[in-house]
């Protein structure tokens, strides 16, 4: 199908992985144009720009006049988008981009596939830093930046190809996970809970998505799993590759034993072997003891892994401080799902003991803008002591039954003992913050977006 390919348009070229694909496709010698909306930014914006990739505004047939050989559509482009209408016309060559890193980036190499509804990004990171500071050079692509690499995306000719694997459908025309076009040697399932409810009606739904993923792995493979997770379980019951459990649980084939957990750092024991990650908290102790296991599965010795989690800086938006006035620091993290909320909040608790703790979350996925989680926002906010919930995202898009419930959940929230506030401006909560906020405060901004700008407005309130 792709072999007689010169040039290659991208529909939704603005995305980080799609930008990176292109780049890299460009280096390879194919000439690349792509189209987004009327307005890119930095530093995607920039990153093609340097690269001289030619990036039409707005999407249009005009496009497509050059008669690219392949459209690469992005995974956010719907039917009725002029280009996408137009490639189905003129019968024109198409593929999504989890297909093209497959058949142009993956394929011959040893795919590293990380999944999971929780921790991919941080756990993605990691593993990449690892073979990175092995000297081992590896391919890349993360759906965050970690700060020891730069960026989020990154192809090279190393025979090592490390992904996060998400499980979120890969096209309009493929409404398959995109992580099944992977081709993963070693699979690593972190966890696995309900989530993309605008995907998957059940838990159900996305047990098949991941059944079908584990299955794809070969039998001189490895799938990785968390053993402590009762959703998975049902999954492991194949014959057709290896399993290797892993968790803190007795019965895990790999176990982290002698746990600690402080404020800058959590230890555990491995087979012998004490490591140390500069991370915080329980999730984190997981994340580590699969990359851990990983890395030893395919040939790293354990110092060199530990030389590597010496110097792992995390992921931006991971429980990362973004600054600290008038006493009171403020933190910036990407949970948007009941479970990566409240093991946030536990982990805050370890790295700032005894100090009070704001939740300041917007309801913004697809899943969390639905009452699917009323119940469990309840039981994740109220580790807080203080809550502030912004107004839920794009409300009157969805049907009344199924919307979350902002009135119940700030009754139900009050019950708890807990100040509560649901407010509909991103003015109206830096007022209602900077009002309450006392010297020795921790504020905790939980959104998948970027939320008004309000970590950097919040410190200059405080500031004032």
């Amino acid at each position: 199908m792709f072999r007689d390919i010169r040039s290659v348009h991208f529909v939704g070229i603005g995305g980080t992985a799609m930008a990176s694909a292109a780049v890299a496709m460009q280096e390879r010698g194919f000439r690349v144009t792509g189209s987004d909306q009327d307005v890119i930014y930095p530093p995607m914006s920039t990153f093609l720009a340097d690269r001289q990739i030619p990036v039409m505004a707005g999407y249009a047939e005009s496009n497509l006049a050059h008669k690219p050989d392949l459209v690469v559509i992005g995974n956010a482009i719907s039917r009725g988008n002029p280009e996408a209408e137009a490639t189905l016309e003129r019968k024109l060559r198409y593929c999504s981009l989890p297909e093209l890193l497959k058949e142009f980036f993956i394929r011959g190499k040893r795919s590293l596939v990380v999944t999971g509804t929780h921790g991919k990004t941080t756990t993605t990171s990691l593993l990449a830093w690892v073979f990175e500071s092995a000297g081992l050079n590896p391919s890349f692509l993360i759906g965050g930046i970690p700060r020891n690499l730069g960026q989020g995306a990154r192809f090279t000719e190393s025979e090592w190809f490390i992904i996060e694997g998400d499980e979120y459908d890969t096209a309009f025309f493929d409404k398959r996970s995109k992580f099944v076009h992977y081709l993963p040697e070693v699979a690593i399932v972190n966890n696995l809970e309900f989530d993309h409810a605008d995907i998957f009606p059940t838990l159900a739904d996305i047990q098949l998505s991941f059944r079908r993923f584990i299955h794809l792995i070969p039998r001189n493979g490895l799938l990785l799993a968390n053993g402590d997770e009762a959703a998975l379980q049902p999954l492991l019951g194949i014959r057709h590759c290896p399993v290797k459990r892993f968790g803190l649980g007795a019965d895990n084939d790999i176990r982290a034993g002698g746990i600690v957990l402080k404020d800058d750092a959590s230890e555990f024991e491995l087979g012998g072997t004490r490591f140390r990650v500069p991370l915080v908290g329980e999730l984190n102790v997981r994340n580590a003891l699969a990359v851990a296991a990983c890395a030893r599965h395919c040939g790293l010795p354990d110092p060199v892994i530990q030389k590597a989690f010496d110097s792992f800086l995390s992921v931006r938006r991971r429980m990362e401080v973004r600054g600290e006035a008038r006493g009171v620091t403020v933190v910036d993290d990407f949970g948007h799902h009941p479970t990566a909320i409240r093991e946030t909040i536990r982990a805050l608790r370890v790295k700032f003991p005894g100090r009070r703790l704001w939740a300041v979350f917007e309801p913004r996925s697809n899943t969390t803008r639905r009452n699917v989680f009323q119940a469990e926002l309840v039981d994740a906010l109220e580790r807080a002591d203080l809550i502030v919930v912004a107004e839920v995202a794009r409300l009157e898009q969805l049907p009344p039954g199924e919307r979350l419930n902002p009135e119940k959940l700030m009754q139900d929230l009050r019950l708890t003992g807990k100040p509560a506030a649901y407010l509909p401006s991103v003015e109206a909560i830096l007022n209602h913050v900077s009002a309450g906020a006392k010297e020795g405060d921790v504020v905790c901004v939980f959104s998948n977006g970027g939320f008004g700008d309000i970590h950097n407005r919040l410190l200059a309130n405080l500031a004032r």
